[in-house]
This record gives structure tokens, sequence and C-alpha cells, in this order.
């Protein structure tokens, strides 16, 4: 069925998500010419992509991507794409994470609830992808038939477990000596003990988390990115400016930073001494499958410099980074570490236990809590209050 789909569009764009779309992107990055195949920093612009491809084609261009990153694709797709703007088609497959009963992860729950309801407020028709064959193929040529005589964007929703696993066999590697792993334990054993991290999306926050949990460790000085991809920097940045006396280091991954690399001038121009900005690079987005990034095409370092970065390196080794951390916990900022690090990740890799809002509860990224401002944030929970209640306790 999947190559069914593949081949009736005749190009395909691929936007970055995570893991609801992991099935089908390995399934074309092995299987589809690299021509016929664009691997985008974030969803709005695989939209964009496959926008110009129509204009010069006429063809139907196929759009993939992750419910979490539909909110990526909102503004071309109802100020372009819309039927009442330009009336561009194009075939969307979005891999539904959150769906209502299903168990998932947090960040997925919201957007699994309002996703079908989004694409209906966008004018946007849609079907749930059936998961099996015949019902499969019917769907495709109902999907086919609204984009030749619709002339506007058509949605497949592709529930979880749709498609069989596939293993991706042109994975991204390289020899570098460090892993994502390796390199977060030096960088933990290295900064100050008051030294604030803001962790990015995927596997990097669930090692940090793990990291800390072996050690026996407190998490209090720990934001963990588990949604809001490519945002880590820019959380980082306002802690930073409130909090002047404290470091705070980025902990990014190359894919989040590639997918809003505008960040980087909102950074770097921000004249914020206390920011270290630490993206460790393995040219993949190891989180869901391991696809590969353009990042060691480039050299983010030396693009953080041009951004406005007062300071910027690049490092692989072991015996370099411990030295740079030294150097950025004593240097002024905006400063900029770039690590390049091999991908891959335990197989027994496991997941913050706690609830993101208890999560919440337990940072102090400043003085210690007072402990009856503890207390009371553990009662508001047990007591299920709003949310803005108990982040108006959090000393961040």
């Amino acid at each position: 069925f999947f190559f069914l789909m593949i081949r009736r569009p005749p190009r395909s764009t691929q936007s970055r998500s995570s893991a609801a779309s992991d099935v089908y992107k390995r399934q074309v990055q092995d299987n589809v010419e690299p021509k016929n195949h664009i691997i985008t920093p974030n969803e709005g612009l695989a939209v964009s992509l496959a926008s110009g491809y129509h204009l010069a084609t006429g063809k139907y261009p196929l759009v993939y991507f992750q419910n979490s990153g539909l909110g990526n694709t909102v503004n071309p797709l109802l100020s372009m794409a819309h039927a009442q703007i330009y009336s561009i088609p194009m075939l969307l497959l979005i891999g539904w994470r959150g769906e209502p009963g299903k168990k998932d992860e947090p960040q997925h729950y919201v957007q699994g609830k309002v996703m079908n309801g989004l694409l209906t407020e966008m004018g946007i028709q849609y079907e749930v992808l059936p998961d099996f064959y015949e019902g499969a193929e019917k769907s495709v040529e109902s999907a086919l038939f609204h984009l030749q005589n619709r002339n506007s964007p058509y949605a497949l929703v592709v529930r979880r477990q749709t498609f069989l696993n596939y293993k991706l066999q042109n994975k991204a590697k390289n020899d570098m000596p460090l892993n994502r792993e390796e390199a977060t334990k030096i960088i933990v054993d290295n900064i100050g003990d008051h030294d604030a991290i803001v962790g990015t999306t995927g596997f990097l926050s669930r090692e940090l988390w793990e990291i800390r949990a072996r050690r026996q460790q407190s998490h209090e000085r720990d934001f963990l990115t588990v949604g809001a991809m490519g945002h880590a920097s820019s959380i980082a940045l306002g802690i930073a400016l409130a909090k002047p006396s404290r470091n705070v280091f980025c902990l990014d991954g190359d894919g989040a930073l590639l997918m809003h690399m505008g960040a980087l001038t909102t950074v770097g121009t921000s004249n914020c001494s206390n920011i270290k900005h630490i993206v460790l690079n393995n040219s993949a987005h190891d989180s869901v499958g391991g696809q590969p990034t353009n990042a060691f095409q480039v050299n983010l370092s030396e693009i953080a410099r041009n951004c406005g970065y007062s300071y910027s390196k690049q490092v692989s080794s072991e015996v370099d980074l411990i030295e740079e951390i030294q150097k950025l916990r004593n240097i002024k900022g905006p400063a900029f570490l770039e690590v390049k690090i091999r991908p891959g990740a335990r197989k027994d890799l496991g997941r913050p236990k706690t609830s993101t809002i208890h999560n919440l509860s337990l940072i102090h990224i400043s003085e210690p809590t007072r402990q009856a401002e503890i207390s009371y944030a553990v009662f508001c929970l047990k007591k299920k209050k709003r949310k803005i209640e108990l982040l108006s306790l959090i000393h961040i």
C-alpha cells in the first residue's frame, strides 16, 4: 500500500517531525530517489517547497509529517495553499500522535485531541486512513479525486500502527568518538553546581533525565523541552535574561536548531552574557529513526558567529569538550559550542517517570524554593487546581 500511495502523486516532499511518522519516513528514505524526496527542516517549509513544485509542474506533491508539526504548516496552508488564496493541491499525510483514548507522551495529548477540529477549521478535507489494503486504496483514490477536481490540500490522517514496522537501511552514521549520551554526561560533569540546563526535544532530554536519576541527583536545575521542537534556545534565553547571575546552558540538537534557525539571530544579538548554547550535532534526526539532516554539510559554529554570538567553537573529542565547557563557564556570552557526535541511543533508554506538571513543580532555577511553597505546589497537584496557579509558585 505504501508505494501505491507514494507513486500515484508523482513527487514527494518530506517534513521532519517525530515518532508517529517514523515508519513511512524510513520507507521513503530507502526506496524513493533523493531528487524526489526532499527533507526540510520544518513542516511549513515542506508545504512551501511542495507549492513551488506544483506551480512549476502541475503535479501533486506529497507532504508527510507528524501532527506535532501541524502548527508549523498553518501559515503557508492558510495564507498561500488554501482554496481561497492560490488553491494549491497537495496530499498531506499526517501521523496521529495523541489520539484520544490511546496512551502516548504528554506533549502529544492536546495536539492529538484538537487536530481533526483544527483541520476542519482550516478548511482542509481529511479522512482517517483505513488499516487494510482495500480501504486504504479507496482513500487514496478519494484523495486524488479531490486534488484533481478541487485543487486544494487534502489530508490523510494515519493512526499509530497502521503501517507495519520498517527498519531503515540507509541510516545516518559517522565515526565521531562521542555519542550524545556520552557528551551530555561530560557537560553535566563540568558545568557549575548552580548552572541551569534547558534540554532540547527527543533523546537528549531523556538521557539527561536518566543521568540525573542514576546519580540520584535533583532535576531542579533542568528544564526538559519535551515538545516545542526548535524552541529550546529561546526558552533558555528567556531564563537567562531574567536570571543574569546564573549560567544557562541550552543543550540543543542539530535537527531542532535547523527547524527554527532564526532563533540564532535573536540569541546572538541579545547581548546576554550568561547564555551558553551547545549543539550536539550528529547530522541525524536520531530521536525519530536516524534520517539524515544536512548539519555536517554546513558549519554551524561559523553560522552562529555570523549571527552575533561573541564566542563560537567546534569540537568532537572528550578532551576538547571538557576544555571548552570550562571556558564557557567563565566567558561572557552569548557563546556557542558545536559538538560533533555520532548517532545512536541505548535500546533501553527510558523516559521521565513523572508528569510534565510535576517536573515543573521541581524546577527552581534561582534561589531554592521555600519548603512551604513546594508543599503547596504538591497540594495543588493533588487537588488538580488550575495550572496557572502552580506556575505562579515556581521560581524560574
